[in-house]
């Protein structure tokens, strides 16, 4: 139900707060530079800063900030600020707020801290907080060249898709099959105090950093992916610590293939080549007396050799011979004399810093169980099904090896099944030395798994009559992007608790420097689930960092016409359709606007707003009397046959209405960067787009669109597209398809969050719940019943497509917005003003959600007894909330005990009578509070 805060001023709830503010001490905590914690190689000369505040009394809004950054630690905490002092800015702004001091210089590093007044005038300052910069133009990198272990061989950019690659382009030999490089340098310091030493890092494919023989951070797979024909990410570390001064220090980097290089050998969903393995890199050491020391990559003063990993391969797996070691190689003192001198590649492309958050190890799995198959084979069980690597311990005799094979299922025979995951994907371990544990993890594959298959080895409780190598240990490593979880959710329905674990291992299985469709057998970024799963996603990680880089993805593959593909980055060219679809390239539209509600970040539309125009021109040029009719439709919606395009909605459907919701978007967006103009041209061109879809697809007699589908319904119902008076129609007819059905649902990848939305906005939460409550018809219930552990490709959980899929999970959006009941005000940005509405219904009774916000963390758990409700809420500090409760009076209310009028923080208390919802709307001022409803109305 709507809440009377989407239509009050900020301003006239800030009054109100003032009011009860009460003379409590406050604190400021979680500051952030450009949405992370004490960044490393910020790239915006005029970064952003945030913060929260904490506060034990009601009704706290922020009177004024302060800001200060300086280059002395030491001084900003004393209130000293050499580089930039806001001053006293009366402002309750918070979010994103922006530098406007002197021009920050490269690689430096800065602290800063906050002043925040409430309205009492009580003043908190954050502890200092840091940042440091990157580089920001091409000569801050000191004439820093590529270098690498072997010159480019053959280019074949885009790749080719599929495993049959013509025989012309490989000339009768393996693509791609460069050797993995180990280079080094060691450079002696000057004997001085180090104030800093920075090092900017790009590997490609991907590489690990050594200094001294430490590896440098918990990163894996760096850089992120990206369109190499045109850029490239670099990676920033602080390695103040672990240099020496005045000695002779060593810096050794490893490089793999990633996507930069695939070998056709074994499995290979692609094959490409951007060249060989190459590295470039700047170290700038900052003495404590100012003067500065830079390493830069070059032929001279560097050396390059083959190492251990013999075959890298971003699809097929990774081998490594521990015979091929070369011990001590990253340290001081290593005798390099047989190293050969690096080649030095040409190379123009733009080079940015890698600002979101990384890929990292974020859980060790156990073995869970573990047999021997019908083949004579161990097969390990780690019991989940997840995107990773495994960590074997093995010992035996010098140069035998030992190969695992993963899968995430099993043949009947309980061998690996790879046919839907790509096959052959393996792992191979080569052994350096006699009856010594030696203990290895692939660095730079992945692979999307639940079982391990041992092959030329026995496990350590085996007999072992052929002395064949021993595993004495091993361990599945789940790797993923490492955005911070910011939501929680819980219930006391099992079933749905068991399907938001189901969505959420497949979204961080997915989740890595692209948001993939799998782990295993394409692991490219599809991008309809980009805005489709990104409210579901959003609710749950914080991933303000990692839709920039998308988005720049996203730009970089867009075609000289306008195109936006339907992948990025964009490294093979689909054919038949799956090239370029409106379901799909509308991510460049709905994805910025989206990030601009939940996180107040303008950035995104800003800076690709000209591009935005020319996909939406492209559309246009795609149109037939405002009608777009191509693409693949409803992907995977359930129907006779093999899952695919479409089969119950027409393609002009899902395509036409998504360019309308792209053309209203531009809308909003255009008003927001002060183009009036366009603002006006965007919203006459939606109203003839709505025009047009209404003729086309509307049966008035009938009351629903196109072949009465449950995605043409709900699709059209979301976006406004129903004439006026007719929305209850619309709505029955997509309730009657579900009911008809046994309350089964039929749309797929594009629309089945609109059947959520649909449902959830015309007040049904009943059908979704009864939608999503059996085992006996495909659905969430039913992959249950079929043993996932991970979303499914397929409603219908089928073993010959994938098994780790995010795009289905839509109804994780629900669970947080229509169950758990927290969602933003419609016109509130970065979640300032909240609703709180939980929507109990069927068996559940009672639910606990939390999400931080840009302003702090909003809580709420609910309860229903027999005869009472009880609703535990806490709002955040400089924020405030519109609250449902299932009352039709105050007097039904309490808050820990005092009547809800009387309640300190309460105000626009609104009987449900007055706007025709049955329930009580008030207002909420930050803080904590305990309801209970007396006889709730249900």
């Amino acid at each position: 139900m709507n809440c009377i805060i989407k239509s009050l001023l900020f301003s006239a709830f800030l009054a109100c707060c003032i009011q009860v503010c009460a003379a409590a001490k406050h604190s400021v905590y979680d500051t952030k530079v450009e949405q992370l914690v004490s960044p490393l190689g910020i790239d915006n000369p005029a970064p952003r800063f945030s913060w929260k505040t904490a506060s034990p009394s009601r009704g706290f809004i922020q009177k004024s900030y302060r800001i200060r950054v300086g280059t002395d630690s030491a001084a900003v905490a004393s209130g000293s600020a050499d580089v930039w002092d806001s001053e006293t800015c009366l402002s309750n702004r918070s979010v994103l707020v922006p530098f406007k001091g002197s021009e920050l210089a490269p690689a430096t590093t800065y602290f800063w801290t906050v002043a925040v007044e409430s309205g009492d005038g009580d003043v908190a300052v954050s502890p200092v907080a840091r940042f440091t910069t990157g580089l920001f133009e091409p000569s801050q990198w000191a004439g820093a060249k590529w270098i690498g272990l072997e010159p480019d061989g053959e280019i074949i950019v885009p790749f080719i898709h599929g495993i049959k690659v013509p025989e012309h382009l490989h000339r009768g030999r393996l693509i791609g099959r460069y050797t993995m490089p180990m280079l080094r340098n060691e450079t002696k310091l000057s004997n001085k105090p180090i104030a800093s030493a920075l090092a900017f890092v790009c590997g490609l494919g991907h590489f690990d950093f050594y200094v001294n023989g430490q590896r440098q951070g918990e990163h894996f797979l760096d850089p992120g992916w990206t369109k190499y024909d045109k850029e490239a990410q670099y990676v920033a570390f602080d390695i103040s610590n672990s240099l020496r001064p005045g000695q002779a220090n060593a810096l050794g980097v490893m490089l793999g293939n990633g996507f930069y290089n695939i070998p056709n050998e074994r499995y290979y969903k692609l094959t490409g080549s951007f060249g060989a393995p190459k590295l470039k890199m700047a170290v700038i050491v900052t003495y404590a007396d100012g003067t500065r020391q830079t390493i830069t990559t070059d032929a001279r003063s560097w050396r390059a050799a083959s190492g251990p990993i013999t075959y890298s391969s971003i699809y097929g797996g990774e081998d490594y011979d521990a015979r091929l070691e070369r011990d001590g190689w990253n340290m001081p003192g290593y005798d390099a004399g047989n190293w050969k001198k690096p080649v030095e590649t040409p190379l123009d492309i733009r080079l940015k810093s890698q600002q979101g958050t990384h890929l990292a190890v974020r859980h060790e799995l156990p073995v869970m169980s573990s047999e021997v198959n019908s083949k004579g084979f161990r097969v390990y069980d780690f019991g989940q099904n997840m995107s990773g690597i495994v960590r074997v311990s093995v010992k035996g005799r010098k140069g035998q090896s030992v190969r695992l094979r993963l899968s995430e299922l099993l043949n009947p025979d309980g061998t690996p099944n790879q046919s839907a995951s790509g096959d052959p994907f393996y792992l191979e371990y080569t052994i350096g030395a006699d009856s010594v544990v030696e203990t290895w993890q692939p660095q730079f594959t992945y692979y999307g798994f639940r079982y391990a298959q041992l092959e030329n080895g026995v496990d350590a409780t085996d007999a072992n009559p052929l002395s064949l190598p021993q595993v004495v240990g091993i361990q599945a490593l789940h790797t993923a992007n490492a955005a911070p979880q910011v939501g929680t959710f819980s219930c006391s329905k099992p079933l749905f608790n068991s399907i938001y674990n189901l969505i959420d291992w497949a979204i961080r299985s997915n989740m890595a420097s692209v948001l993939t469709d799998c782990p295993h057998r394409e692991k490219i970024g599809w991008q309809e689930q980009n805005y489709l799963m990104q409210n579901s996603m959003l609710y749950n990680y914080d991933l303000s960092s990692l839709f920039p880089k998308i988005m720049s993805d996203l730009e970089a593959s867009q075609w000289k016409q306008g195109t936006i593909p339907t992948i990025a980055p964009e490294y093979v060219l689909f054919a038949d359709g799956f090239e370029d679809t409106p379901e799909w390239g509308s991510a460049f539209i709905i994805c910025p606007w989206e990030i601009y509600r939940w996180y107040g970040d303008d950035t995104l539309v800003r800076r690709h707003y000209p591009a935005m125009q020319r996909y939406i021109d492209y559309l246009g040029t795609r149109a037939d009397n405002n009608i777009v009719a191509y693409g693949l439709g409803d992907w995977f919606d359930i129907a006779p046959g093999k899952p695919g395009r479409s089969k119950l909605t027409s393609n002009g459907v899902t395509a036409t209405a998504t360019y309308y919701y792209d053309v209203l978007t531009m809308s909003k967006i255009a008003g927001l960067l002060g183009k009036p103009d366009d603002a006006a041209r965007y919203s006459a061109l939606a109203a003839r787009i709505k025009d047009s879809y209404n003729k086309a697809f509307f049966h008035a007699d009938k009351g629903y669109y196109d072949r009465n589908s449950q995605t043409a319904n709900a699709i059209s119902l979301h976006f406004g597209l129903v004439p006026y008076g007719r929305e209850a129609d619309v709505l029955n007819a997509l309730v009657d398809d579900i009911r008809q059905r046994g309350n089964a649902l039929t749309a797929g990848d594009i629309g089945y969050r609109y059947v959520l939305r649909a449902l959830e906005e015309g007040g049904r939460t009943d059908v979704i719940f009864d939608m999503n409550s059996h085992y006996d018809k495909p659905g969430y219930g039913w992959q249950l019943a079929h043993g996932a552990t991970a979303l499914t490709e397929s409603w219908q959980a089928y073993g010959f497509v994938s098994n780790n899929h995010l795009m289905l999970g839509h109804l994780m959006e629900w669970l947080y917005s229509g169950l758990g009941g927290i969602r933003q005000a419609d016109n509130s940005i970065a979640f300032h003003n909240i609703e709180i509405n939980p929507m109990p219904v069927g068996d559940v009774n009672y639910a606990s959600t939390t999400y931080q916000t840009p302003y702090g963390e909003v809580s709420c758990r609910w309860e229903r007894k027999p005869g009472m409700y009880t609703m535990k809420l806490t709002v955040p500090a400089n924020s405030a909330a519109c609250v449902t409760l299932p009352a039709s009076t105050a007097s039904q209310v309490s808050d820990y005990g005092t009547p809800l009028a009387d309640a300190e923080g309460i105000s626009n208390i609104i009987p449900g009578s007055r706007t025709g919802n049955p329930n009580l709307t008030f207002t909420a001022a930050s803080g904590t509070y305990n309801f209970q409803v007396a006889n709730p109305v249900w």
